[in-house]
């Protein structure tokens, strides 16, 4: 049963996460939503009732720790009376976040060390990461650059980029750019388009990726203004981070809806977080729901092993679990790859269920999705044949 306080909590923020998109002297409905975000333990405590380790976790998080951002629509998705709500936390942070667990890394993907200019990480040899800001509209509680976002050095000068935009003019094997931070669907539109008009100066660049969770936390800022603004410079991918059924509101697929209508392809990346996600029927309503908004699952990615993140950590084996349960269960349109990003930026590994029973010459042993065993025969392998030489 909903308490009073928690009522009025939630009539509040869906006021405020509501407010119709328009022109004012405080900025239009997405720019409120940043302005108006949840950054303080006392606004914590005056829209969720927090337990002690929330308490404690919030504290050390402003006075040490990786910062608060909360935009008031989240914070409207999320059970103010519930520590253990998916969506709260995912974003509230908890006095494990102090503790330091074995396999734990500040900057576990090794980005620091594979940065080829300021703010451009190159791990691959088609590809590359642009860091072109430090904010986020929502600061995730499990993020991989928690190390870095809200530091508070905000957007980066687009002049600061300069160095990165002659390392790509000078390695045309890269062709894949992705657009990072921070989320830089949380830059101003002017700054953003600066950014994809330089990019679109370089021949060797074939396509961008925005990776934004902006449709998730703050999907008012999916305007038409935006979309008129991004058009030129396609082909444009956006990646983006649905973690729960709860995320899928009317307001956030809608943006989802608005983006695959503009002609952008829209592709998510759901993080495995213990007591979030963890269970098949979970993931399968997920799934199931962003296809339903013409969104493609395309990872379900192990949680990166950032410091003081182990309690939302799952164990490698249970993923691999995951998928055995949904496989056959669920349309392939809707299964995405398990994968791990390797610790130390060694680059993705996919991983998936053992299906080979076993192998001989010529024959390999399945099992099904129902537990069946099957025999795949290889063809016979014969010479080729052609016209005789022999008396040529």
């Amino acid at each position: 049963m909903t308490s009073p306080g928690q009522s009025e909590r939630s009539v509040h923020l869906r006021i405020v996460s509501q407010a119709p998109e328009k022109k004012a002297s405080r900025g239009t409905a997405w720019q409120r939503q940043i302005r108006n975000a949840i950054t303080t333990p006392e606004e914590l405590a005056r829209v969720f009732r927090l337990s002690e380790s929330e308490k404690a976790g919030a504290v050390r998080a402003v006075a040490e720790g990786f910062p608060i951002s909360i935009t008031p629509y989240y914070a409207s998705l999320a059970d103010a009376d519930d520590p253990n709500c998916a969506v709260r936390k995912q974003c509230v942070p908890t006095h494990e976040e102090g503790i330091t667990a074995l396999g734990d890394l500040v900057d576990p993907l090794g980005e620091t060390d594979h940065e080829v200019a300021p703010h451009l990480v190159q791990r691959y040899p088609d590809r590359v990461l642009l860091l072109a800001t430090d904010r986020c509209a929502v600061y995730c509680r499990f993020c991989t650059r928690s190390r870095m976002v809200g530091g508070g050095g905000g957007a980066v000068p687009v002049d600061k980029l300069a160095p990165a935009f002659a390392y790509l003019r000078e390695h045309p094997e890269v062709r894949d750019v992705i657009v990072s931070g921070g989320d830089p669907l949380a830059l101003s539109t002017d700054r953003l388009v600066r950014i994809l008009r330089e990019l679109r100066t370089i021949p060797s660049v074939e396509t961008i990726r925005l990776a934004t969770r902006v449709p998730v936390t703050l999907p008012m800022r999916i305007t038409g203004e935006l979309l008129r603004a991004l058009r030129p410079f396609h082909p444009l991918w956006v990646m983006t981070h649905f973690n729960h059924p709860k995320e899928l509101s009317r307001e956030a697929v809608r943006a989802c809806e608005k983006l695959a209508d503009a002609g952008f392809p829209v592709m998510n990346q759901t993080v495995l977080l213990r007591g979030i996600n963890d269970r098949k029927e979970v993931l399968e309503t997920l799934f199931r729901g962003l296809v339903r908004a013409r969104v493609r699952p395309y990872y379900l990615l192990q949680m990166d092993p950032v410091r003081g993140t182990s309690h939302l950590r799952t164990p490698l084996a249970k993923g691999v679990e995951l998928m055995a349960e949904l496989q056959g269960r669920l349309t392939g349109i809707a299964m995405p790859k398990l994968i791990c990003d390797t610790p130390g930026g060694k680059g993705k590994v996919p991983l998936s269920p053992d299906v080979v029973v076993d192998r001989g010459v010529g024959r390999t042993t399945l099992r099904t999705f129902r537990g069946e065993l099957v025999d795949y025969i290889d063809p016979v392998q014969s010479a080729p044949s052609g016209p005789s030489l022999v008396g040529a």
